[in-house]
């Protein structure tokens, strides 16, 4: 009696430890930043549809802010701190530089679709894929927006003239643009853009919808323009390449079977939803719509071209930048 009871413990103990062993496998950690928004919503359809299609035998753990910093979420991928991250190309570019080709200014108004379609043809060029290769990196699936607009608190913008002297915070492409017109880039955490509004330490932000509706600028600006056309943030998902290898064969299908569908209902979420709310908050806030005369868009384009060739000279030297950046253009002129 006493060595069934025995082997029936060890049993009871080996299965807890094979079933722990398991749990752990199959439980992937989600680094993202913020509160759940627009801006996440593909990847919680994405958890939501592995945890279905493996009956919860995989799971996806979102943590907002709870595992890193949003500035730090690749060097967390680099070393296995956690599974599955997001981050923005723009927060290093030094780290990513492949990526950023797709900030620049095309001065193209693309749809979600479309700015989808092109970046996951992006991500799977060979200079991408060994450029994150460095940080032991797979990327998984965008994060796709719409091209970014102004909202600032400066008197109505009548000529391109008035951005001299204007302190704006956005990314690359669209601050190299603003930069040649004498518009100051000013970096402020997200979290800080309304405070920075309020107390001036910058007159303006460029975003996409759902972060004018996120930080509020809307409540403090004048103007909010309408066709800015000069690009918008990268912000992939990404994975740890070493875990994406390591899954069972049945959990890989899963994940990677989820994309398209996140993906889907993302765009379609995101033009429902921010997109609308962000129009009728300007209009409720009684922001004046600054639409740039054919004129004032014919020189923005001159200065994006500017801007596009300088970032294929930048990056010569690290990798065949000529090549990508012309690939990319394709991709947004098809």
């Amino acid at each position: 009696m006493k060595t069934i009871t025995t082997l029936a413990a060890s049993l009871l103990i080996g299965a807890s430890l094979v079933s722990a062993e398991v749990q752990a496998a199959t439980e992937w950690n989600v680094s993202l930043w913020g509160k759940r928004r627009a801006f996440t919503e593909g990847v919680e359809k994405l958890a939501e549809l592995v945890d279905k299609k493996t009956n919860g035998d995989f799971k996806l753990k979102l943590s907002y802010g709870g595992l890193s910093k949003s500035k730090e979420n690749l060097d967390g991928i680099s070393i296995g701190a956690f599974e599955m991250a997001q981050f923005c190309s723009f927060y290093h570019k030094d780290k990513n530089p492949t990526i950023t080709v797709t900030e620049l200014p095309f001065s193209k108004d693309v749809s979600l679709k479309k700015v989808t379609e092109i970046y996951r043809k992006v991500y799977e060029h060979p200079i991408v894929k060994k450029d994150l290769a460095r940080w032991n990196a797979t990327l998984l699936m965008p994060t796709p927006l719409p091209q970014y607009n102004i909202v600032s608190k400066t008197e109505p913008l009548k000529t391109l003239d008035d951005f001299k002297g204007m302190r704006v915070r956005g990314p690359g492409g669209i601050m190299g643009v603003l930069g040649k017109l004498g518009a100051i880039k000013t970096g402020v955490p997200f979290s800080e853009v309304r405070q920075a509004m309020d107390s001036g330490v910058i007159d303006a932000a460029t975003f996409a919808p759902h972060a004018h509706l996120a930080t509020k600028t809307y409540k403090v600006g004048k103007w909010a323009s309408t066709n800015l056309n000069l690009g918008s943030a990268n912000c992939p998902v990404v994975v740890n390449t070493d875990a994406l290898n390591a899954l069972k064969p049945e959990h890989r299908k899963a994940l990677l079977g989820s994309i398209d569908e996140a993906l889907d209902y993302y765009v379609d979420y995101y033009e429902r939803v921010p997109t609308k709310k962000y129009e009728q908050a300007i209009t409720d806030a009684g922001l004046v719509r600054v639409t740039f005369t054919p004129e004032q868009t014919a020189r923005l384009n001159e200065l994006a071209a500017d801007v596009r060739q300088e970032w294929v000279k930048k990056y010569a030297g690290k990798f065949d930048s000529k090549a990508l950046f012309e690939y990319t253009r394709k991709l947004f002129n098809e």
